[in-house]
């Protein structure tokens, strides 16, 4: 019988779906560990395991093949060089979330394409100003959108885009799927394309090819009337960069739900500046259904696991997605 331990911090959720999962998977001993301890005991003869598993247990698995990442792109250091060499498959969750995100995407698009940051200040003011807004009004069925990032979010989030009439280009380094929403382009093209954008849409995972890409000469080859969306990772993005971008008018605005530094720092600039959108990494939070399709592909893999079959979703280790 393949065994998977269940690897810490432990939430109220996944005592819950502990005992849904030994219902689920019965031919499985699932295995619980609540502390670092256990984690350490029980991880030694297991198969398999779901969560972080740190170099001290990896150290100590003598026979694991297969690890759950519970996260599409974990925090840095989830691949440590040890783990990028052992033998166990990595396997993560992206796909499960990628209406929710492209739906946040689409709300910073209309909001900024708008100005309705500017309008919302005025509501707060007290002040009924038809001239509040300081940036270009961005007509979407004239706009292009630059997606930097084509999986499964950014092919939504074209989708959406080409509803309203947007033209669509895509940068990727693994185009993985159809994508008749999008022209596609490769990373070597992006400070070719870079300025034909009204919005940049950042969906990208943090790697070490990404880590701070988004830097002031990306910013400076950008349209003084774009926008500029991060929703992927906050590594991607030097926030002093971008904060210096706003100021010296090389963008007009931006939105971002990920950070350089979470929480963003009490008195940082970014939270006062005009036409920025800020949202606290919440663009799945409270969705019940991400949860039940994270857990549906869990349950999935482990059934081929236990069969021979190939996972899903497979992790270049070396890339960290």
């Amino acid at each position: 019988m393949p065994k998977i331990v269940l690897m810490p911090p432990q939430t109220d959720r996944s005592r819950k779906y502990h005992r849904t999962l030994s219902d689920r998977l019965p031919n499985y001993d699932i295995v619980l560990a609540e502390t670092d301890e256990d984690a350490l005991r029980e991880i030694v003869d297991a198969d398999a395991a779901y969560g972080v598993v740190p170099p001290e247990a990896l150290a100590v698995a003598k026979q694991l093949r297969w690890i759950q990442s519970a996260q599409a792109g974990p925090s840095a250091g989830y691949y440590y060089p040890e783990l990028i060499a052992h033998q166990a498959v990595v396997t993560n969750p992206r796909g499960v979330f990628n209406d929710h995100i492209a739906q946040h995407i689409l709300m910073y698009v209309l909001a900024l394409a708008r100005g309705l940051p500017a309008y919302i200040d005025a509501q707060r003011a007290g002040q009924w100003d038809t001239d509040a807004r300081t940036t270009p009004y961005l007509e979407l069925s004239e706009a292009v959108a630059l997606i930097v990032g084509v999986g499964g979010i950014g092919h939504e989030t074209a989708r959406l885009l080409n509803a309203f009439g947007t033209r669509v280009l895509g940068i990727d380094a693994r185009w993985e799927q159809d994508t008749p929403d999008v022209e596609r382009h490769e990373p070597s093209e992006l400070d070719v394309v870079l300025p034909m954008a009204d919005f940049v849409i950042v969906a990208t995972p943090h790697t070490p090819e990404t880590e701070g890409m988004w830097n002031s000469a990306r910013f400076a080859l950008m349209k003084p009337t774009a926008c500029f969306i991060n929703i992927g990772r906050g590594a991607t993005t030097r926030l002093q960069d971008l904060d210096q971008a706003l100021d010296a008018g090389q963008i007009a605005g931006c939105a971002l739900d990920v950070y350089e530094t979470e929480p963003l720092p009490e008195g940082h600039p970014l939270w006062a500046k005009p036409n920025v959108i800020l949202t606290p990494h919440i663009a799945v939070k409270d969705a019940e259904s991400v949860e039940h399709r994270r857990f549906d592909l869990f349950v999935d893999n482990a059934n081929r696991f236990a069969a021979g079959e190939e996972l899903r979703n497979i992790v270049d280790k070396a890339n960290w997605f």
